[in-house]
């Protein structure tokens, strides 16, 4: 499966909670925006591959399960691949935000980070390396 964007608007925002529905139950609230120009994406099997161009994105969110946190990211371009459990990204980002919940704790300044937990990763610049299921 794949497809191509070459321009992409999207938004928006979420309030759920305490409603005997699947995926409702458990309190959650956030809001979101991106915007960019250039998307390709193709995927097979346990393998994914994208390239993105110049793009923005900015949101917030809060749950009861998985924390709350803030970001920012303004991103030139990247490109990123996966195969099983490893995720490798190479692009040049400036990602600003905070991550608090269950798993830990994670912050990214300008694009550069570690992240300790059942995800573990490192970031500089915006390339990123990261195993899903260590």
């Amino acid at each position: 499966r794949y497809y191509i964007q070459v321009f992409h608007i999207v938004k928006g925002d979420h309030v759920r909670g305490f409603e005997d529905k699947p995926g409702k139950r458990i309190p959650k609230a956030g809001a979101y925006v991106s915007t960019g120009v250039g998307l390709a994406r193709a995927e097979w099997s346990i393998f994914e591959a994208e390239a993105r161009g110049p793009n923005a994105t900015a949101g917030a969110g809060a749950s009861a399960v998985s924390g709350a946190g803030a970001f920012a990211r303004a991103e030139l371009g990247s490109a990123s691949a996966s195969a099983g459990p490893l995720v490798a990204k190479l692009g040049l980002a400036a990602d600003t935000g905070i991550q608090v919940g269950p798993a830990g704790l994670e912050a990214k300044i300008l694009g550069t980070s570690f992240t300790f937990g059942p995800r573990p990763s490192i970031s500089l610049l915006g390339s990123e390396l990261e195993c899903v299921i260590c």
